[in-house]
């Protein structure tokens, strides 16, 4: 499929927009969409992918909030980080950091967002195949021992006592490995 802008290059972003139950698809490339400013085609307020996070923070700029959301402030109290200055306020409009200290810094109004986004606040990554099976066994028995848990809550004690012996084993092939 060909780029909607210019018509010349492979379409690589692909966005739907559905407004009052209409469907508009739109179809461009990479450098077009770069040309854009990361603005998504089609819209007319000039939406961008910083909005659409900054929707996700669920911030009022008024300093008010609907809810106790991720973005909630008590009046006087300001989110700043100590390195660059940035307000939560202001990231929240921009959706993007001003340092690499803000991530510790909002940190805890991150960790709910990144759940609804991602389904999870820590990134695990890709294991390499050749040098990862240790890595690998280690978050099975990770895995393994939060199942434990829940099933000894749920008082599954045969199940549990299974999964028992498995991260016994797994553990035994971790030390010899």
């Amino acid at each position: 499929m060909l780029c909607q802008e210019c018509g010349k290059r492979p379409a690589s972003l692909h966005f739907t927009k559905i407004v009052g139950g209409e469907k508009t698809e739109f179809h461009i490339c990479e450098s077009c969409a770069r040309e854009k400013g990361e603005g998504i085609p089609g819209t007319t307020n000039g939406f961008s992918i910083h909005s659409l996070l900054s929707g996700l923070l669920d911030f009022e700029p008024s300093g008010g909030a609907s809810g106790a959301g991720p973005g909630y402030q008590a009046k006087g109290q300001t989110i700043r980080c100590d390195n660059c200055g940035l307000t939560y306020a202001q990231f929240s409009k921009m959706g993007r950091f001003g340092c690499s200290k803000c991530y510790s810094q909002f940190g805890d109004k991150l960790d709910p967002i990144l759940k609804r986004v991602h389904g999870n606040a820590v990134h695990v990554g890709k294991v390499p195949k050749r040098s990862g099976t240790r890595i690998k066994l280690k978050r099975e028995i990770e895995s393994l021992r939060r199942e434990l848990h829940e099933r000894i809550e749920r008082e599954e004690f045969e199940n549990a006592a299974q999964i028992r012996d498995r991260i016994r084993e797994l553990e035994r092939s971790v030390a010899e490995g």
